[in-house]
């Protein structure tokens, strides 16, 4: 029987959850800087194709969970080996990180010039317009326009819109959208399910969910539902310069609770919604 070492697999979740980063938070610069998405929805698609990709490449090494969240979902729920857990981690924070690098690396001129042309200084409240090409907020920048001259303004009316989005919704929003990917992908991986579609397009299945809980959760918190995708970044993003905008950011410290501890919870009761609600009801192999 053919064994895959833990250190194959925490590479796989590396490059896997880079790509995720890179090409996900990749169209997040773009559209900041140079408006090159028109809607939502050209970012939702893209985040979810490259997920699908990812999970191609590394699916057969790993399972291709690039996510913590969903790791610890199938350590619960799924008999994932305790042992396993750490190092999966390690492969997904770390690719995350080193896909951040590279993005500031690649955009880091662009970056410059679109904070000088509006006055924006890195590391000031203001900045989180260009922090949230790496980390994660709510209410998201982006309900706010970017266009302006006046960082005060944009402050003030951030700040204003930002409470139509209290920490307790943030979570509440976080927590649901991890609870529905991790309620689809269960519902794709299970042999029992005659309904799932063929092994080879789950994939893409479970990119076309996220892609739809983008669409609907981004606009409120940017919709982040894997905590290494926003801590490894947002990390990034606060030894980069961007500092306090960054870590803690300006909905303070509680963004670990709507970014790490939701979507953990999430991921795991979505799961188990999975394996008392859906699967019971299904045939046992035989």
């Amino acid at each position: 029987m053919h064994t895959i070492s833990i250190f194959r697999k925490s590479v796989a979740e590396f490059i896997g959850t880079f790509m995720l980063v890179f090409f996900g938070c990749g169209t997040v610069h773009t559209a900041t800087l140079f408006g090159a998405q028109v809607g939502l929805w050209q970012i939702a698609i893209i985040w979810g194709l490259v997920i699908a990709f990812a999970i191609f490449i590394t699916g057969a090494v790993s399972g291709g969970h690039l996510n913590p969240a969903m790791t610890l979902a199938f350590a619960v729920h799924r008999q994932l080996p305790i042992n396993e857990i750490i190092p999966y981690w390690v492969g997904q924070f770390s690719g995350a990180f080193c896909a951040a690098a590279l993005l500031f690396v690649l955009f880091q001129p662009n970056l410059k010039v679109f904070e000088e042309s509006r006055g924006i200084v890195r590391g000031q409240p203001a900045s989180v317009v260009t922090a949230r090409c790496y980390g994660e907020y709510y209410s998201s920048p982006e309900s706010v326009p970017i266009n302006t001259n006046n960082p005060e303004a944009w402050q003030t009316a951030w700040q204003k819109q930002s409470q139509l989005v209290p920490q307790f919704l943030a979570f509440l929003a976080e927590f649901f959208g991890t609870a529905v990917l991790a309620l689809v992908v269960f519902a794709l991986i299970d042999h029992r399910n005659s309904a799932r579609p063929a092994a080879h397009l789950v994939p893409l299945f479970i990119g076309l969910t996220i892609s739809m809980l983008i669409s609907i959760i981004a606009p409120l918190t940017q919709a982040g539902f894997n905590p290494a995708r926003d801590f490894a970044p947002r990390l990034f993003a606060f030894i980069a310069g961007w500092g306090e905008t960054a870590i803690p950011g300006p909905n303070g410290h509680g963004f670990w609770l709507v970014y790490i501890v939701a979507p953990c919870c999430g991921s795991v009761v979505g799961g188990a919604l999975y394996d008392l609600a859906i699967r019971p009801a299904l045939p046992e192999n035989k």
